[in-house]
């Protein structure tokens, strides 16, 4: 039993490996497919991804979900909205990495867990802990000093950290599974993408048709490349600890980040690194007290069990089941992350 845990687990800390890895390289491949245009390429994407989800479920049997989905008007109205949150996210990400903006797209997706505290603290209302007030305040410092050494406001990561903040708020209130949710929001995509290509073919404008056979499968093949890291985050959130996908959500970003200063070569002038660390630290301070408070909870619960243990029976230090196998308490959700990219 434990070597079978232990199995499941590794295989979940490989697919979110996997998962956060392909998102993290994604710059690579956007280059790729000019001479199309950020528009062109978004458009392909919300139509491939679709075909790809579809055949994905057709082959699986899943669609259950669909039927009951559209008798719930308040959630399809949701995934509208996430549907049209997640194309500007997707547009201003494929954008910014053509442009040569990786490091500053990078940033969008460091500061994402902070900008998802001051929306919990805006919208819903949650109560944060002093770190985390400081982890807030260290990151909008950041902010300051990056709009001082860009010459204006961030806006590339603003937009993507924001939108994808959203995205995430949105999702957890419609409660779809990754792939679920990817298929439902690119079905609400697909017309207008669709007729958006028609019209760039009608003009002569399209690369699809006018490129070369390879370019219009790279094309296609931006189903793929959305949808892959969906099914390996699936697998990863099942099988390890939300704390775990937490941690490694930064693994995107990061690579993004060191893609943009060693593949692109785009500049980093003091303040910009100046900029950075200060995003860092709050990231630091975040996941510290995220960690800490998850120990504390865990600890208690922990101890109200023992307290509710009949006096008779000398209780282990971990819960076990009638059959005498040790149950692990779960580990606690790291505060304030999003674990999905989308870029």
């Amino acid at each position: 039993m434990a070597a079978e845990s232990r199995g499941e687990r590794r295989t979940g800390l490989l697919n979110g490996f996997a998962a956060y890895g392909m998102w993290g390289l994604v710059p690579l491949f956007w280059p790729l497919l000019k001479p199309a245009g950020a528009a062109e390429i978004l458009a392909h994407r919300m139509v491939w991804s679709l075909a790809f989800v579809a055949a994905a479920l057709l082959a699986v049997r899943r669609w259950a979900w669909a039927g009951e989905l559209l008798r719930q008007p308040r959630r399809l109205a949701l995934v509208a909205v996430a549907a049209g949150v997640i194309t500007v996210n997707w547009g201003v990400y494929i954008w910014a990495v053509n442009s040569g903006h990786v490091v500053e797209a990078s940033l969008g997706y460091f500061i994402n867990p902070l900008v998802t505290i001051a929306m919990g603290v805006l919208l819903l209302k949650e109560r944060l802990r002093p770190a985390q007030w400081l982890a807030v305040g260290v990151g909008f410092a950041a902010v300051v000093v990056l709009t001082v050494g860009y010459g204006r406001p961030p806006w590339i990561s603003l937009c993507l950290a924001f939108s994808f903040a959203t995205y995430g708020l949105v999702k957890k209130k419609v409660n779809l599974g990754g792939v679920e949710s990817l298929a439902a929001e690119t079905a609400i995509q697909f017309l207008p993408a669709l007729a958006y290509l028609l019209w760039l073919t009608a003009r002569g404008e399209s690369t699809f048709s006018t490129g070369s056979t390879g370019h219009a499968a790279l094309l296609a093949s931006t189903g793929v490349v959305t949808a892959l890291p969906l099914v390996c985050f699936g697998a990863a959130a099942i099988r390890v600890p939300l704390s775990t996908l937490g941690l490694l959500q930064y693994l995107a970003p990061v690579f993004q980040f060191l893609l943009g200063i060693l593949y692109f070569h785009e500049a980093m002038p003091p303040e910009r690194w100046a900029g950075f660390a200060l995003v860092w630290l709050a990231l630091i301070l975040l996941t510290w007290d995220a960690l800490r408070t998850a120990r504390r909870t865990a600890r208690e619960l922990s101890a109200r069990t023992l307290a509710a243990a009949p006096a008779d029976i000398v209780a282990p230090t971990e819960p076990v089941t009638p059959t005498g196998t040790v149950v692990r308490q779960p580990e606690g959700v790291a505060s304030g992350s999003e674990a999905e990219p989308a870029s």
